[in-house]
């Protein structure tokens, strides 16, 4: 038995010339107590693919069931066993922290007190802060109420949409970490976020572009299918050598990766990375540190991009 099944699910907006596929044709399972991650830019139809799980929003076309129940005719059975966490903070922020929480406890008919074993690991972290304005919280402190908000109910399964774009490095960390402890709980969490570091925290991923599911695996395996050598090159200006790269007769691709180039060719016995040395070296770049490196998730994407 799935959590959650995606049949061929489509969804547009608008008319005419301005209508805009937002979702196309996308199907995927989500196994129970998994943690499932939607990974893509903004605009991929992310968001749009959760709304309508979460019974929000119905589709053009397509069918999904979740905990068996159909998205459609079962929405009043659904909407009680799932916990959404939207990308924008949406607690009332004239209320605090305290009347937040009791006022979502009251919309499931529960209390902090019935379900505070499950909320007790991130609310102990802003328990201080009760009587503050949800307004006033830090960026993490908001993200942790949120969390806590959409658990009070102990839901089944728990979305949480880019719940941690514009979190500072340290509270993501811990966000993530409160994530997993979810998990061993047997929440089902379905993430998603346009953080490739965060696709290797989920079981699996399904990396989406334009309303497209692009592949879904899990990240070890998306990684390591990698079918091209991949090389980090560093020889100056990434922007330059980009350029100088762009004529290279072996090249598949070739795209800025931090402060280097990545540099794809075609997968082969005989290649020697001193052809790339010597290529910009004769385009007149001096210092070429050349080094084969694993494939990330975000050269995965990019290599599906392009294909």
């Amino acid at each position: 038995m799935k959590s959650i099944r995606v049949n061929n699910l489509t969804k547009t907006y608008g008319k005419g010339k301005s209508k805009i596929l937002a979702v196309d044709d996308v199907s995927f399972e989500v196994g129970h107590g998994e943690i499932f991650g939607l990974i893509g830019p903004d605009g991929a139809g992310k968001t749009s693919i959760f709304r309508m799980l979460t019974t929000l929003l119905l589709p053009d076309s397509g069918s999904a069931s979740v905990e068996d129940f159909d998205m459609v005719k079962d929405y009043k059975k659904i909407r009680p066993i799932l916990g959404y966490m939207p990308g924008k903070f949406s607690l009332y922020q004239d209320l605090t922290v305290e009347e937040n929480l009791n006022f979502f406890a009251s919309v499931f008919n529960t209390t902090i007190d019935e379900n505070y074993d499950l909320i007790k690991d991130i609310y102990i972290q802003i328990e201080p802060f009760k009587n503050r304005k949800a307004g006033a919280l830090s960026g993490g402190m908001k993200q942790k109420l949120a969390l806590c908000c959409a658990l009070i109910h102990q839901p089944k399964i728990l979305f949480l949409d880019e719940p941690t774009t514009g979190v500072d490095p340290v509270s993501r960390k811990e966000f993530w970490e409160m994530l997993q402890r979810l998990q061993k709980k047997g929440i089902t969490l379905v993430v998603a976020t346009p953080y490739m570091d965060e696709a290797a925290l989920c079981d699996r991923i399904a990396l989406i572009q334009h309303g497209k599911i692009l592949s879904i695996d899990s990240p070890e395996n998306i990684s390591s299918t990698f079918p091209d050598l991949l090389f980090d090159v560093k020889a100056g200006r990434t922007s330059a050598v980009l350029r100088a790269l762009e004529n290279f007769p072996e090249k598949k691709n070739a795209y800025a990766f931090g402060e280097s180039v990545h540099l794809t060719v075609e997968r082969s016995e005989n290649f020697n990375t001193s052809s790339v040395q010597e290529y910009l070296k004769s385009a007149g770049f001096e210092e070429v540190e050349i080094s084969s490196v694993k494939a990330s998730i975000e050269d995965s994407f990019i290599r599906l991009l392009s294909n």
